[in-house]
């Protein structure tokens, strides 16, 4: 993807949690369209892109944040704008460029022999060894259960509410289940917490819950007849319930 002649920079402070990339519960996007029996992928070069991620992920190139993290500095009409994979190679590409895998010069000039090759075959290089070590990783499940230092804070059972907290940078936390009361379904163990953390403090693994809120609760009196949500969230997330 040709940058035009500028990087424009990769803000890595990665973006306001009230951005465009959290969609959930929103309207005037439509269904999401089912692709039953296709081919995990829409065009060659998307597999492509998928083999890059799955090669470069050894060497920090998202770091600090992460691959999703980096798409959400993306400005709200690329990101609306792009597909799937396009995402991830625009902030790959910016990535690279920013860590100095890459130099624009490099970049500009591969582009320009594409533009007046459109026909133009993609280089290969064979490493049989890189590929079947990048399948096992594909194909083996690691676990993502940590050790705490802590007992968990809720039981099954237990009436809790989402905090209303608008974090400044990368978080799972959606904004449409903030400040709703939900229940405790079940506890799923210790893990890895994933929002951005302030610089030079840890991001301490915590427990995670199911937790279940009533269709009503989310979306009032237009959500459908006794219908509920689970969803899975750190402990930081919720508080009990005021009775």
């Amino acid at each position: 993807m040709n940058t035009g002649g500028t990087l424009g920079g990769l803000d890595r402070r990665v973006g306001q949690m009230n951005g465009v990339h959290d969609m959930g519960g929103m309207h005037g996007f439509g269904a999401i369209p089912r692709e039953e029996g296709r081919e995990p992928f829409h065009a060659e070069w998307e597999g492509r892109m998928f083999g890059m991620l799955l090669a470069l992920g050894s060497h920090g190139v998202h770091d600090p944040g992460g691959l999703r993290a980096a798409q959400e500095s993306m400005e709200p009409a690329s990101y609306l704008g792009f597909g799937y994979f396009e995402r991830w190679m625009w902030v790959t590409e910016r990535a690279l460029l920013a860590k100095g895998y890459l130099t624009l010069e490099e970049l500009d000039q591969r582009t320009a022999e594409l533009d007046a090759r459109p026909d133009a075959v993609a280089q290969r290089r064979e490493d049989p060894a890189t590929t079947a070590r990048l399948m096992q990783g594909v194909h083996t499940r690691s676990p993502s259960s940590r050790e705490g230092s802590s007992a968990p804070r809720f039981r099954s059972g237990d009436s809790v509410r989402v905090r209303n907290r608008h974090s400044p940078g990368h978080t799972r936390l959606p904004r449409y289940v903030r400040g709703k009361l939900g229940a405790i379904a079940r506890l799923h163990g210790i893990h890895d917490f994933h929002d951005a953390a302030p610089e030079g403090s840890p991001n301490l693994p915590q427990p995670v819950y199911s937790v279940r809120f009533e269709a009503e609760e989310l979306w009032g009196e237009a959500a459908e007849a006794r219908q509920s949500l689970y969803l899975d969230m750190w402990e930081s997330y919720l508080e009990l319930a005021q009775s």
